[in-house]
């Protein structure tokens, strides 16, 4: 479970909610104002790791700033060597958005920032992920994506495939994850709608699982085809509720997919 909306809670506290959802882990939102950060992250990082783990949770996967977009940042090199450290093996980046000079020549400053985040990866066996995310962000869908990161080292870089953003901004699912299969290390799940407002301008809301615009069935059965090793992340972005009732709806969404799952098998 991705641990944005969990904003205010100690790391006991998304311990107990985490193990009450039912989920295996955390995609651990480490962002000013939790308890991990990029300030605290050299030692908290290892030390949340050792806790989760006594727990029998894991942390496959961390979620950093929405401006962590380049490897000279102050924190890159040390937040990844915390991952290494804690055995995360992913980093989800942020976002880049097109630049002066237009589409082409913002793709070729993203390629020159992900050379940097190869690097770190290369270094500490931490591998930096793109997420595709609908609206004005550089990797929007998987053709935009692999723009980015066609190329690259699948070892040292990697697709995290939004299937919430690829159902308002994407190719058709089988298409969608084909064509970053060889990128692709982490899914997140969360259902979206698209829905046009009164004054006529367009919004995206987040809904339970099932009754948005994502085909999970189908998601799960391309996953399983594919025999997708990787992380899933439920987003669980309910952010008009507390944290207790994001949980209720976290375990709600797991059960939703643990049916999925089963008549799979």
């Amino acid at each position: 479970m991705f641990t944005k909306h969990l904003e205010g809670w100690d790391l006991a506290q998304i311990i107990a909610g985490l193990k009450s959802a039912g989920v295996e882990g955390a995609d651990l939102c480490v962002r000013p104002g939790y308890p991990v950060n990029p300030e605290n992250a050299k030692t908290a990082l290892p030390a949340a790791a050792k806790r989760f783990a006594e727990e029998g949770l894991c942390i496959p996967l961390i979620t950093t700033p929405g401006d962590f977009t380049d490897a000279g940042m102050d924190y890159a090199e040390p937040l990844f060597e915390a991952c290494a450290d804690a055995g995360v093996k992913l980093v989800k980046l942020g976002y880049w958005t097109m630049e002066e000079g237009g589409y082409w020549a913002t793709v070729d400053r993203c390629r020159a920032r992900l050379e940097g985040f190869a690097k770190l990866a290369e270094q500490t066996g931490v591998k930096p992920i793109v997420h595709n995310h609908s609206g004005s962000t550089m990797g929007l869908n998987s053709c935009a994506v692999m723009n980015l990161v066609k190329g690259f080292d699948p070892a040292l870089v990697g697709v995290f495939a939004d299937v919430g953003h690829l159902s308002i901004v994407g190719e058709p699912y089988p298409m969608a994850l084909d064509i970053v299969k060889d990128y692709l290390c982490a899914c997140a799940f969360k259902d979206l709608v698209r829905k046009k407002n009164p004054d006529g301008s367009w919004a995206i809301d987040v809904w339970p699982l099932g009754m948005g615009f994502g085909n999970f069935p189908q998601v799960m059965q391309l996953l399983k085809d594919m025999a997708f090793s990787g992380p899933i992340s439920l987003h669980c972005e309910y952010s008009q509720h507390p944290p207790d009732s994001v949980i209720d709806q976290c375990r709600i969404d797991v059960r939703f997919l643990q049916a999925i799952v089963d008549a799979l098998e």
